[in-house]
């Protein structure tokens, strides 16, 4: 299982990654002095939106796309995954 996520940097900055362990990536984004130099620096983060996918290509495919889109879309798609 893949895992397509977005989390809320500390300067409310939105980042998008793949990853097969969200617990242990998100993890690392906060204290690992290595990986995404982006969240590095606008630590801590917090997720705020995820979703599952059968293999890696179907995910990379799906973080491609919401790095395609504006940070307003970004934030829609977030508010339409919360309750």
């Amino acid at each position: 299982m893949w895992f397509v996520y977005i989390v809320r940097c500390s300067d409310n900055s939105l980042y998008t990654g793949i990853t097969t362990d969200l617990e242990r990536r998100i993890d690392e984004h906060n204290n690992s002095p290595k990986w995404a130099k982006y969240t590095r620096m606008r630590r801590p983060v917090e997720i705020s939106y995820f979703s599952e996918w059968e293999n890696k290509s179907e995910a990379s495919k799906e973080e491609y796309r919401i790095k395609q889109l504006s940070k307003l879309q970004k934030e829609n798609l977030i508010q339409k995954k919360c309750p």
